[in-house]
């Protein structure tokens, strides 16, 4: 056990990292996905179009395409960003957007046509309704599925490994590189420390779903 109070540091940074790419990534996601998932509802056949080529695209491209396209070819391209954790986020973002688009785009369709009549009677545009009378609706029905999204996001963090960034996947890499005798120890206790992450979130998603629930 001393090979965790040896790298206590080193394990402790790639803990931080980790939960702030999911974090950072989550945040991206929720926010890309939401827009996405209402571009591809609205009544103008070029958005629907771009939101679902995106969506198709993304969902049929492997992560680790993604990552390879922001940090080398991005640059490339004159798009740099400042550093690959920013990076990283950034990839883990566009790519989880897609999963959350979906979600949010099937949990507006348990909302009840009503409810889109009513808010054009009250004289709300389309963004109007969306955003003050279907998507509060939505978000309800849509918090298990998130949750599967954020607890697989959180796992696709490990991909950041392969490109500079030091997570807790890495973090193993590397205490298998400086004492492979007692890399079992650091992959246990790093596959502990994303239970802790993914066990916790499911716990706040399971309790934000009954909270939800009473209060419809």
């Amino acid at each position: 056990m001393h090979i965790l109070t040896e790298h206590a540091g080193l394990l402790g940074r790639a803990f931080t990292m980790t939960a702030l790419l999911g974090l950072g990534g989550g945040a991206l996601a929720a926010a890309l996905g939401l827009a996405v998932a209402v571009a591809r509802l609205a009544p103008v056949p070029l958005l629907r179009r771009g939101a679902t080529g995106y969506v198709e695209i993304i969902r049929n491209t492997p992560l680790t395409v993604v990552f390879f396209l922001i940090v080398f070819v991005l640059p490339e391209l004159g798009v740099t960003l400042p550093g690959y954790p920013i990076a990283a986020v950034a990839a883990l973002g566009i790519y989880t957007a897609a999963f959350v688009s979906e979600a949010v785009r099937a949990g507006v369709y348990t909302v009840g046509r009503g409810q889109a009549e009513a808010a054009r009677a009250l004289g709300l545009s389309f963004t109007e309704g969306m955003r003050f009378v279907i998507i509060p609706q939505a978000l309800r029905a849509v918090v298990p599925p998130l949750a599967s999204v954020w607890i697989a996001l959180v796992k696709n963090t490990s991909v950041a490994a392969g490109f500079g960034v030091l997570e807790l996947t890495a973090a193993g890499q590397r205490i298998n590189f400086l004492a492979p005798g007692s890399v079992v120890v650091a992959l246990l206790w790093i596959a502990a420390a994303y239970l802790v992450i993914t066990l916790g979130s499911a716990y706040g998603f399971r309790r934000l779903e009954r909270r939800l629930a009473v209060a419809r």
